[in-house]
């Protein structure tokens, strides 16, 4: 299944650093400010468009922030980037509510069996989850809260007596995130196949070091090609069997909902068939990799 027709926008700063001698601190808003901007954007489009890749969007670049503030974490009080973090994630998860039955959906509608009379009730519940994604989000001032933390942020950086190459900088987190997405996948290589845990987490750290090298990149030593065809495989493939594995659990969560059904118990064995099958999936790639 595409998740955003497949791919996830790359958005790039407004200026790019002028210089690898750049020092971190002075290029800190130069990535910011662009992602914030877009945040803002898609938050604000949700307000108008229930589709799914408006909603793709905002989760997207409200994981790039929390990605970008891990990778600032060295140079920011910890209490701060903490907070900030957790803000990105609580949006994120408000957003993620409605994707997650909008992937249910898709996900039944490629199913073999007939799903007819599932659709009308999901679609209810989608409605219902999209309503409580726009009130969380209109709660929460998304605009002022962003702004704030950019803010925030960005004074505390310009105002610290320490300046640190960009360019040192950088690769020093790129290789910290590839450090820990190296342990994740040794682990779910040796984790049993019902451990979805270490597979998720192998997934989880390979979108962090493929976000820093978005950022990074163009003041980064060596090519990354090698680096960046990897990731992509990672997350195509785990991305398929998170979207299995969350819409397995959305349905069982929620089979009150569909107690009149015929078809519950068929999507879930369908659903419990292709998490075995997609896990074995990944774990050949991981043994690939």
């Amino acid at each position: 299944m595409k998740r955003g027709n497949g791919r996830e926008t790359k958005q790039s700063a407004v200026s790019e650093p002028s210089s690898r001698d750049t020092s971190a601190q002075a290029a800190f808003v130069s990535y910011a400010a662009p992602l914030v901007d877009h945040a803002i954007e898609f938050a604000a489009a949700v307000r108008g468009d229930a589709s799914p890749e408006a909603l793709h969007k905002l989760r997207v670049s409200l994981r790039r922030l929390r990605s970008l503030w891990w990778a600032f974490e060295p140079l920011l009080e910890r209490g701060e980037t903490t907070r900030e973090r957790a803000v990105y994630k609580y949006l994120a998860t408000a957003a993620g509510k409605t994707r997650d039955w909008d992937i249910l959906i898709e996900l039944l509608a490629h199913e073999r069996s007939d799903p007819s009379d599932l659709t009308p009730t999901l679609q209810d519940a989608r409605g219902a989850a999209l309503a409580t994604s726009r009130e969380t989000l209109s709660n929460a001032d998304v605009k002022h809260l962003l702004h704030d933390a950019l803010s925030t942020t960005a004074k505390e950086l310009n105002t610290s007596h320490e300046r640190v190459s960009l360019r040192k900088f950088a690769e020093k987190r790129v290789d910290a995130a590839e450090r820990s997405l190296k342990k994740r996948m040794k682990r779910a290589r040796g984790a049993k196949r019902s451990n979805y845990v270490a597979f998720h987490n192998v997934r989880k750290a390979g979108k962090k070091v493929r976000y820093l090298l978005e950022f990074f990149e163009p003041v980064l030593k060596g090519a990354r090609k090698r680096t960046l065809k990897r990731l992509k495989q990672i997350q195509k493939r785990f991305g398929t069997l998170n979207d299995v594995v969350a819409s397995e659990q959305l349905l069982r969560d929620n089979q009150a909902l569909l107690s009149g059904s015929a078809n519950t118990r068929a999507a879930l064995d369908w659903l419990e068939l292709e998490r075995k099958r997609r896990i074995r999936s990944a774990a050949r790639l991981l043994r690939k990799l």
